[in-house]
């Protein structure tokens, strides 16, 4: 009789589900079925809670799964399923530890050493289990303790790749969960499974940890390659995978977008290009806020979806202040059009912000995204390379989502030579403009001008950027100064000061 041999390519299609989907995405679609697995990391990376995760998927999808556990109770398993509001009911539960009545004198071996019988005891009872349920997902917490028992390299090395032997020819998914308390045979250990998923703890100065992973191997399948940032929240692993800009292609609606000043507008030609992204730069309380949430509005008010993110104020104290202003931003909020979540760089990894925006770009169809300020955000990097690469791959995606993008970023120092910028991004953004103070009159000014802009013509001139009757207004070119930009001007003309009528007939709100 010819038998139907199955092709390599089907083999290797079938996956098993993780229960997370970020994870399922890195993966290529979850794990490939019927192979074993290593899972990695150090105490209190998540390995216990994902290996839960794992059996729970399984579960839910009528699969025969097992945990065994050879380092915790399983009074303390279901602790942990409590803290997620997770059932253990569906999970064949295993537990092999020392019993109590071990610890008695007259149970202490002396014709051998325990750990040869120990060893032995515990994979029979194992494969005992194992042979009776018959599982499709095994989870094996954890193999320190059968490295302890193993006593040397090549025993521990023989007994995990007789298990990896005994489940291949079960068809059975196993993850073998390990804390890395043997760094020496790490290498040898990886080599011998199918995938390697490292869990890292990164500690910061001020804050809440920083985790991320890896997959560092996975036979005879594409993978998402990187460190992927993940959070442990209640209900399990949070993953927020490396954002590939490639990945995300979309189609591009062309126009730009108003905010409703004339003269503002008229720095850029005419207004925001669509999908373009937009750096505003200058000292603090130049005024790069109130031009960004002048677009914000404008464009909430539209129709359109515009969401803010925050480093540096609350949700009340940005709509406060952009209220006074007369930009009706608390109607907008409430409707819905205008979203606004500030962000503490402390307690949220890059990743978790950059996912974040993502999912109000995908899901809510956002138009505009500001971020304020990229000060902020460098905070939650370790450093300013990390900074650049992450920023480039954000303003990739959303140039290639079509969405316009302004960032904020606040240069140290008022005026003069002193001032300088925590970090060099003008190069990423398409169009930039920069924020000035200068002295006239006995008074200090703001000048604001457009010094980039890809694809498009700009107005060349330097204007003034005025707050008249709590409304923000762009006057006239400051022909009569030289040397506005560097805060400190030489006046050769006469200053032209704007009075009420001319400013709302010129660009205020």
């Amino acid at each position: 009789m010819k038998r139907d041999i199955p092709s390599f390519a089907n083999v290797f299609e079938a996956r098993a589900c993780t229960g997370i989907r970020e994870l399922d995405d890195i993966l290529n679609g979850g794990f490939p079925k019927g192979h074993l697995f290593l899972l990695e990391g150090e105490p209190g990376t998540g390995k216990t809670t994902l290996g839960l995760q794992f059996l729970l998927e399984g579960a839910a999808q009528g699969e025969k799964v097992m945990y065994v556990t050879l380092s915790e109770s399983t009074r303390e398993l279901m602790g942990v399923a409590h803290s997620h509001n997770w059932s253990l009911e569906s999970v064949t539960l295993l537990e092999y530890s020392a019993r109590e009545e071990s610890l008695r004198p007259e149970d202490q071996y002396t014709a051998f050493h325990p750990s040869e019988i120990e060893l032995q005891d515990t994979v029979d009872r194992l494969l005992a289990e194992l042979d009776r349920e018959q599982p499709t997902r095994v989870v094996i917490d954890s193999l320190s303790e059968i490295r302890l028992l193993a006593r040397d390299a090549l025993r521990y090395r023989r007994q995990i790749l007789a298990l990896k032997h005994y489940f291949s020819n079960r068809d059975c998914t196993v993850l073998l969960l390990d804390d890395r308390s043997g760094a020496e045979q790490t290498i040898e250990l990886q080599s011998l499974a199918h995938g390697v998923i490292s869990l890292e703890r990164i500690p910061r100065e001020i804050g809440t940890m920083r985790r991320r992973l890896q997959v560092t191997k996975l036979r005879g399948s594409r993978f998402r390659e990187g460190y992927h940032d993940y959070a442990i929240q209640t209900g399990g692993v949070v993953i927020y995978p490396r954002l590939v800009a490639s990945e995300h292609r979309a189609e591009l609606t062309p126009g730009v977008l108003s905010s409703g000043l004339e003269r503002l507008d008229a720095l850029w030609g005419g207004g925001l290009r669509r999908g373009s992204s937009t750096l505003l730069i200058g000292p603090a309380g130049a005024g790069k806020s109130s031009v960004s949430v002048a677009y914000a509005t404008a464009i909430a008010r539209a129709g359109g979806f515009v969401a803010i993110y925050s480093f540096d104020e609350s949700i009340a104290s940005v709509l406060y202040r952009t209220d006074k202003l007369g930009l009706g931003a608390t109607d907008l909020y409430r409707k819905g059009n205008l979203y606004i979540e500030p962000i503490d760089p402390a307690e949220k990894s890059p990743g978790e912000f950059i996912h974040g925006i993502r999912k109000k770009v995908e899901d809510e169809n956002a138009v505009l995204v500001v971020i304020d300020s990229l000060n902020g955000f460098l905070n939650a990097m370790p450093g300013e390379g990390y900074l650049t690469s992450q920023m480039h791959e954000l303003l990739a995606y959303l140039t290639q989502r079509g969405v316009t993008c302004i960032l904020i970023l606040a240069q140290a120092g008022i005026m003069g030579a002193a001032m300088s910028s925590p970090v060099d991004v003008s190069y990423l953004a398409d169009n930039v403009m920069l924020f000035r103070y200068f002295e006239a009159e006995g008074k200090v000014r703001k000048a604001v001008s457009v010094v980039k802009m890809r694809g498009g013509a700009h107005e060349d001139h330097i204007r003034e950027l005025r707050f008249i009757d709590n409304r923000l207004s762009v006057g006239e070119p400051l022909s009569g100064f030289h040397g506005v930009l560097s805060g400190i001007p030489t006046f050769s003309g006469s200053v032209k000061t704007l009075d009420d009528a001319s400013v709302q007939k010129r660009g205020a709100v």
